[in-house]
C-alpha cells in the first residue's frame, strides 16, 4: 500500500516550506487574530522582554514585526488590517478566469467529446478556476483533481485543492503522484487526537487511508469504517485500500504552480518544483502598511477634541463614589486648577497627520503591488471617465504580463484535468461512448474587450488594407457566435455586395432609372 503504514511526522514537508505557508495563509485569510499568533508564536515573548528587541537572533527579528509585538494584557488591540493580500489574490485570479476559458476538442474529434466538455464548463469549472486562481496565488499552487460521488451528482467532477493540504511527489518536474490530506472533524472530543483522512492518486489508482494522531503526527492507520466521513469508501476500496479510476493511463490530479522558479526554496530538494506565492517577499511592506494605517487610527483617535475643565465644573457620583473615565468623553479634568487663568475652559485638538499617512500608505502599496508582479492602476478605482480597451491595457501593462505569464501554467494544467475528466467518463464508471481522450485546446479570454467603436474601426482598416478576409472580421466582431452563425454572416455580406455591384454596374435609363436590357432604344443603337 503506497500509503505511510507507520506513524510518521505530518505534514512531511520541509519545516522552511511549512513555517512560509502558514505566513502566507495568515496574509492571505485578512484575520487579525491569525496575524499576530504566527508572529508572536515564534519565540518572541511578552512585553516585559523589552532586551529582545535590541538583540540579534530570532527573538530579535520576530520582535521587530508590527504584528509580532503582542497586544499588552488588559488593554485593547488598536492594530489595523488592511487586506491587500487577499485584493492581490482576487486580482490575480480574475485576470485569468474572469472570462470563461474555451475548451475545444482536438481536430477530428467527434461531437460527443466537444459536448462532454461543454457539459464540464457549464457544471460550474470556471468558478472552481476562480477559486483555485486565488489559492494559486496566494500560497504558491494549487491543485486540480478529478472527483466523483454518486450521491451528489451522476457524472464527475472537477475540485481544486490547495497547496497546504497535499504533498506531491515530482519527477523531472512532472508531477506523477500526489497524496491530500484533510483534517476531520471529531465532536466531543476533548483530548489532542486527530484524524486524517488521506488521498493518494496515482495513475488509474486512488488510495484512501484513515489515520489517528495529533496535530504533529499522522498516528496509526484505522479502518475507514472508524469515522462517518470516510466510512462510505469502506465499501469501494480493495484490500490494498485502493480503488481504480477507469483510467488506466492518466493521472486524476493534476499541479499548477503560480510562477517559477520559487526563490525562496528553490535548493529545497522536496519543494524545488513548487510554485512561488505573490506574497513571497512583500510580508514586510503589508506589515508597514499595517502600522502605518493603526498608526493613522490613532492620530484620529487622538485628534478628538477634548475640553479640560476644573474638578469644580464636573459632575461626580457623589462623596466616596468615586468617578469613572470614557475614552469618547468630550469634557476632561486632568487638574485642581490651583491659579485661575483667563478662561476656566480649555479646549484641545491634536493635529491629525492625513497626507504624510496617506503618502506613506500609497508609496508602500505601489512598492508591494510592483513587487507581487501587477500594475498599481489594478487596484485603483477609476475616475469615471470613460476609457478604451487600449488606454486600460497601456495601464495595466505589468498586470497582463503577469497574467499571460501564469497563463503558460494554467493552460496544460487544465488541458491534462480535462483529459483525466474524458478518460473517467469513457472508463468503467460512466461508460460514455464516443469520446476522444486525445488532449483537449484551452484558450484563456482576455478579461479586457474592446469595444463596438474599437472593433468597427479596426475592422474597417484592415477591409481597406485588404489585410483579412471577410470571415476574419467576422470573428473579431463577433467572437462568441458558432462556425455556423459566422458562415451566414459571411453570406449575407457577401450577397448584398453582388447585389449592390450589378446595381452600380447597369446602364441608367432616360429619367435617371435602370434600363432594362433588349429595351427598343437599346435595338436602335445596335442598328446604328
Amino acid at each position: 500500500m503506497p500509503l505511510p503504514q507507520n506513524d510518521i511526522a505530518w505534514p512531511p514537508t520541509d519545516p522552511c516550506v511549512q513555517a512560509a505557508l502558514a505566513d502566507w495563509d495568515a496574509w492571505y485569510s485578512s484575520d487579525p487574530d491569525r496575524l499576530e499568533a504566527s508572529y508572536t508564536g515564534r519565540g518572541y515573548r511578552e512585553a516585559v522582554d523589552r532586551p529582545s528587541q535590541y538583540r540579534g537572533g530570532v527573538v530579535g527579528k520576530v520582535a521587530r514585526w508590527f504584528w509580532g509585538n503582542p497586544t499588552p494584557e488588559g488593554e485593547k488591540r488598536d492594530k489595523l488590517h488592511v487586506p491587500l493580500a487577499g485584493d492581490i489574490a482576487r486580482t490575480s485570479s480574475e485576470l485569468l478566469f474572469a472570462e470563461p476559458p474555451k475548451l475545444l476538442a482536438p481536430e477530428g474529434a467527434s461531437e460527443v467529446t466537444q459536448k462532454a466538455l461543454d457539459s464540464l464548463m457549464e457544471d460550474g469549472l470556471q468558478p472552481t478556476l476562480l477559486e483555485a486562481g486565488e489559492i494559486c496565488a496566494a500560497l504558491g499552487g494549487a491543485y486540480l483533481r478529478v472527483v466523483w460521488d454518486d450521491d451528489a451528482s451522476d457524472r464527475p467532477w472537477i475540485d481544486t485543492v490547495a497547496a497546504d493540504r497535499a504533498v506531491p511527489e515530482f519527477r523531472y518536474g512532472r508531477l506523477v503522484a500526489v497524496t491530500f490530506w484533510t483534517v476531520l472533524e471529531s465532536e466531543g472530543r476533548t483530548d489532542n487526537r486527530v484524524f486524517r483522512h488521506l488521498e493518494r492518486h496515482e495513475r488509474g489508482r486512488i488510495y484512501h487511508g484513515l489515520y489517528e494522531g495529533s496535530t504533529t503526527s499522522l498516528g496509526a492507520i484505522r479502518p475507514l469504517a472508524d469515522h462517518p466521513q470516510t466510512a462510505p469508501l469502506a465499501a469501494e476500496v480493495d484490500a490494498q485500500g485502493g480503488l481504480d479510476t477507469g483510467a488506466p493511463d492518466h493521472l486524476t490530479a493534476a499541479y499548477v504552480p503560480n510562477v517559477r522558479p520559487a526563490r525562496a526554496w528553490r535548493h529545497i530538494p522536496s519543494a524545488a518544483y513548487w510554485g512561488q506565492s505573490d506574497f513571497q517577499g512583500i510580508e514586510g511592506l503589508m506589515d508597514a502598511i499595517d502600522e502605518t494605517y493603526s498608526s493613522w487610527m490613532r492620530d484620529i483617535q487622538n485628534g478628538k477634541g477634548r475640553i479640560v475643565v476644573p474638578q469644580s465644573m464636573l459632575e461626580t457620583f457623589g462623596p466616596g463614589q468615586g468617578a469613572a473615565w470614557n475614552e469618547e468623553r468630550r469634557v476632561y479634568t486632568g487638574l485642581n486648577m490651583l491659579a485661575q487663568t483667563t478662561s476656566p475652559i480649555e479646549v484641545i485638538q491634536f493635529e491629525i497627520r492625513v497626507a504624510e499617512h496617506r503618502d506613506t500608505c500609497q508609496a508602500l502599496m505601489e512598492q508591494a503591488v510592483r513587487q507581487a508582479g501587477y500594475s498599481a492602476g489594478s487596484f485603483g478605482e477609476s475616475d469615471g471617465q470613460p476609457v478604451t480597451a487600449t488606454e486600460v491595457k497601456a495601464r495595466n501593462r505589468r498586470s497582463l504580463g503577469t497574467a499571460g505569464r501564469k497563463g503558460l501554467y494554467w493552460i496544460p494544467g487544465i488541458a491534462d484535468i480535462s483529459n483525466a475528466y474524458l478518460a473517467v467518463l469513457a472508463g468503467f464508471r460512466f461508460r460514455v461512448s464516443g469520446l476522444d481522450l486525445e488532449q483537449p485546446q484551452v484558450e484563456l479570454q482576455d478579461g479586457i474587450s474592446e469595444g463596438p467603436t474599437e472593433l468597427a474601426t479596426t475592422a474597417e482598416l484592415l477591409n481597406r488594407a485588404e489585410a483579412a478576409s471577410r470571415e476574419t472580421l467576422v470573428r473579431m466582431l463577433h467572437p462568441e457566435w458558432d462556425d455556423i452563425r459566422v458562415r451566414q454572416e459571411v453570406d449575407a455580406i457577401l450577397g448584398e455586395a453582388s447585389r449592390g455591384a450589378v446595381a452600380d454596374q447597369a446602364p441608367a435609363g432616360p429619367e435617371g432609372g435602370v434600363q432594362e436590357a433588349g429595351s427598343p432604344r437599346d435595338q436602335i443603337s445596335a442598328a446604328r
